[in-house]
């Protein structure tokens, strides 16, 4: 099996409710979010939006060293009142929240950055 152990990467599935505006969510994660979460979780690898599948659908990737390196940055991104107050207006546009480790495969782009 050929698996890349040098890192892990958080796959974060968000799904809003019905009638959030998704352009919304984005536009107050952009300007009062991501700021926060980026100098502290590091690791960012994207945010998606999905066309066709489930509808008001966001993805979002983030690499990781290890377990406690993520345990570690989401407890510091917890602590953070900027985040704090940006979770407190788009917590309630979100109707459904998944996350998923996945390790990388040793030939694959994403894990050997």
């Amino acid at each position: 099996m050929a698996l890349n152990y040098d890192c892990i990467i958080e796959e974060r599935i968000y799904v809003l409710q019905t009638g959030a505006k998704i352009d919304e969510y984005l536009e107050i994660y952009e300007r009062e979010g991501l700021s926060v979460q980026k100098p502290i979780l590091g690791g960012f690898l994207g945010y998606f939006v999905t066309e066709l599948g489930t509808q008001n659908q966001l993805v979002h990737l983030w690499r990781y060293s290890d377990m406690e390196d993520r345990r570690r940055r989401r407890a510091e991104l917890a602590a953070n009142e900027q985040w704090q107050g940006c979770l407190e207006k788009i917590r309630p546009m979100i109707m459904t929240m998944e996350n998923r480790i996945m390790y990388p495969t040793s030939f694959s782009p994403i894990g050997n950055n």
